[in-house]
């Protein structure tokens, strides 16, 4: 697949904030938050872009990164139906 984000996944960021949200919303323990979102980008099963934010589904999450300053958002577990 061919897109902004993917061409620009070095460019994938966050805040300090968007990393402590992206722990606790996903209950991960790992350090670098960012890298492990950028792994899930790439392996992602759908990447599609809606306004100003791209928007990154796994097969258990749904990342958010602005589309602008490839900074993340946000990640929510995806619920299970």
């Amino acid at each position: 697949m061919n897109n902004d984000l993917l061409n620009n996944i070095d460019k994938l960021h966050t805040t300090e904030m968007g990393v402590q949200r992206i722990k606790r919303n996903l209950c991960l323990n790992t350090v670098d938050a960012v890298d492990w979102c950028k792994k899930q980008i790439l392996s992602a099963k759908t990447i599609y872009r809606t306004g100003k934010n791209w928007y990154a589904e796994t097969e258990h999450c749904i990342i958010t990164v602005n589309a602008h300053s490839y900074t993340i958002i946000t990640a929510h577990r995806k619920s299970q139906k």
